[in-house]
Parts: C-alpha cells; structure tokens; sequence
C-alpha cells in the first residue's frame, strides 16, 4: 500500500550500472538454467542494495523474452540466526494489490456491470461524503486513476499500530472522509489508497462477494497463482518459505522483526502476498490480454501524466520509462518490513526485485528500481 510514486530525479542507467559494479559483495544466488559468462549486472544489483547500511536482504526474478526465468537472492533471510534467503520466497506486496483490484473492477467493466464513467454513488449509495467530497461526482474511473481528490487515509496510521490492529475497511474510509477534498474530481493527480478501499467495496457490493474470493476466482485460480493469497482476517503470517521483514525503529535506528503483522490496514489496496516470479506473472498475463478484453485493457493502460517523471498512472497500473528506450508497465508496493518494484515490457521481458525494508527515503527507492531496470535493459 505504502506506494513512492516517482519524482523527477532520474539517475543515467551506465553511472548506476557503475556504481552497482563497485557494490559487489558476497551473497548466494540460486542456480540459473544456463549461466551467462561473466558478471550478472541483476546480482550485482542485489549485492549492492545489501551492503554494509544497506537493506537486509534483497530478492529477484527476471523473466526473458522467451519466458524463461531466472531467481536471485542477496543479503539474511533472518538476522537473528543468519538465515539464508529463501529462493523466491513469499513477500507482502504492498500496493501491487491496487492492480489485482482493478482487474477485478474491469473485469466487472467487460461483464457490463460497471461503468467506468458512472458515479460511485451508483454503487456505494450514501456512502463517499465529506467536506468537498460528494459521490454522485466521483466517476468510477477517477477511483481507478487516483484522480478522485479523496483524501488518503494512509498518512493517518502510524506504522507501529499496523503489528496488531485490525481495521474494517469502513473504519479506512472513515479516517479518509474526515478530511477535506485534496482537489475537484478529475482536476488533478494524488496517490490515494482511499480510492482502491472504495473500489474494493463495490466489487463486494455488485458481486455480493468477498473481495479476496473475487481475486481467487478471477486471477489467482486462472493463472494458477499457487504462491499468492489475499490473507484471511485476523491472519498475520506469511504461510511459505520467506525471508523476515524489517522495519527501522526510529528512536534508535535498529532493525526490528515486523514480519508478523495484521494487514488489514492495506486491505483492496496493499494487502497481499505473493513471490516475484507470480507477480511477473501476473503483469505478464495481464499486459498479454489474458485478463481483460481488448477494450478495459486499453482503458487500464491510459494514463495521467505523475509529475514531469516521465512516468504515468493507468487505472490501477503504471508505466515506467527506460533508461535503453521504451517503458515497462507495473506498479510496485510498501508495506512495513518489504518493499517490492518491477514490471514488464511489451515484448515479454519482466523483472521483480523486492527488499526486506522500506528504504528510508527516496534515493533508496530509486537504487531498488534501478536493479529493474538493468535487467529489463540487459
């Protein structure tokens, strides 16, 4: 759910190179089908994000052209013992869930009932309102492409509740509609997980289902996702093999254990949990019209410019330029102990990298993302 959205810096692809060459250190990486002669430019991302001051641990999966797949890991899978990284171990995925959402609010586009330009009030009677913010005004598109003005929840939780507190998705809105519109609907971008609480809510109000069943049945089952899952209430492990996640104390900077924790704070915005070569599945799979008709995929991959990056906010994905030509498509999460990004390109490339902390600032972001896209440039 915690989602950096792109700013303006951009770092040139051969100084990163460069620097993730000066960065090599000692980590395991799992056996690849056919190892490449000479050095892996992705594990020497990976051993550079898990330098001295640097994350835990760090995981990836690079796919090719021709579908093949490679994994790789850096760093402790658990440093109270030493513990290797799991190979493609389970990770929370942060706001990579907005796009499982709004596949399934698309899908519901495609069956013909929903309509993108419709208002939430049709859906959700009575329920968006608040200072500045009226739902009959809200086009269910503007959800989808956070350009609705509701205000987001987020800032209003601190990080160190999240361990045991459950929270509805009602009470998320709530936080939300106390506050006064950020902007009018459609005149303006603001990253807000309110947007996809809402979209969660009315896939269960026009499906009379449970969000995560509609995930199940729609993505997860039909793609054969084994390794993914919307986790039950009041669950707060992660079932298979995976590395621990750690979240930074701020009173004395030490790492701490945070990979138990409730999600419900993410909820249809960054809840679940998944492995990088499923999401590269997944975003392979949708870009390949394999989960939408022609007509809603063309709708998720129109975009609003995210600032002067370059960069640009689908409904519920977001495209990425490239350093060597082109964009990538994906969306990325934080969650408190993982932080994951990636995406993949037109011709069938794809590459996750995800980290057992959420980098302190936004340089730290920008040297994970930098790992995509050396593998997606290679």
């Amino acid at each position: 759910m915690w989602q950096r959205i792109p700013s303006g810096r951009r770092v040139a692809w051969s100084a990163v190179a460069a620097a993730l060459v000066a960065g090599l250190l000692t980590v395991g990486a799992a056996p690849a089908p056919s190892a490449a002669a000479g050095p892996d430019g992705v594990q020497q991302g990976l051993n550079a994000l898990v330098r001295p001051g640097g994350v835990p641990a760090a995981l990836a999966s690079v796919q090719d052209r021709t579908g093949r797949t490679r994994t790789y890991t850096a760093g402790v899978g658990d440093l109270s013992t030493g513990g290797k990284v799991p190979n493609d171990g389970q990770v929370r995925i942060g706001s990579n869930t907005k796009t499982f959402t709004a596949v399934v609010v698309l899908q519901l586009v495609g069956e013909g009932k929903v309509a993108l330009d419709e208002p939430v009030e049709t859906y959700l009677p009575g329920l968006v309102r608040g200072d500045g913010i009226d739902g009959n005004r809200i086009k269910v598109r503007e959800l989808l492409q956070h350009t609705s003005g509701i205000p987001d929840y987020e800032g209003l939780i601190e990080e160190a509740v999240l361990r045991d507190r459950y929270f509805e998705p009602r009470e998320l809105l709530d936080l939300a509609l106390r506050h006064k519109a950020e902007f009018a609907p459609g005149k303006g971008f603001r990253y807000s997980s309110t947007n996809y609480v809402l979209a969660g809510l009315l896939v269960q109000r026009v499906t009379g289902r449970p969000l995560p069943e509609e995930i199940d049945r729609r993505i997860l089952k039909p793609l054969g996702l084994r390794h993914t899952s919307f986790p039950a209430a009041g669950d707060r492990t992660i079932r298979e093999a995976h590395p621990k996640g750690y979240r930074r104390d701020a009173a004395d900077g030490q790492l701490r254990d945070f990979t138990e924790l409730d999600p419900s704070a993410g909820w249809a915005a960054g809840q679940m949990i998944s492995t990088n070569t499923e999401v590269n599945r997944f975003f392979t799979a949708l870009l390949a019209g394999r989960l939408l008709p022609a007509a809603q995929l063309a709708e998720m991959r129109t975009t609003v410019p995210i600032g002067d990056t370059g960069a640009g906010y689908g409904l519920g994905i977001i495209s990425r330029p490239l350093p060597c030509g082109g964009v990538y498509w994906g969306h990325g999460g934080d969650i408190a102990g993982f932080e994951s990004r990636g995406g993949v390109t037109e011709d069938g490339r794809a590459a996750n990298v995800t980290v057992t902390t959420v980098p302190a600032d936004e340089a730290g972001t920008m040297q994970v993302e930098s790992v995509v896209e050396a593998a997606l440039c290679r």
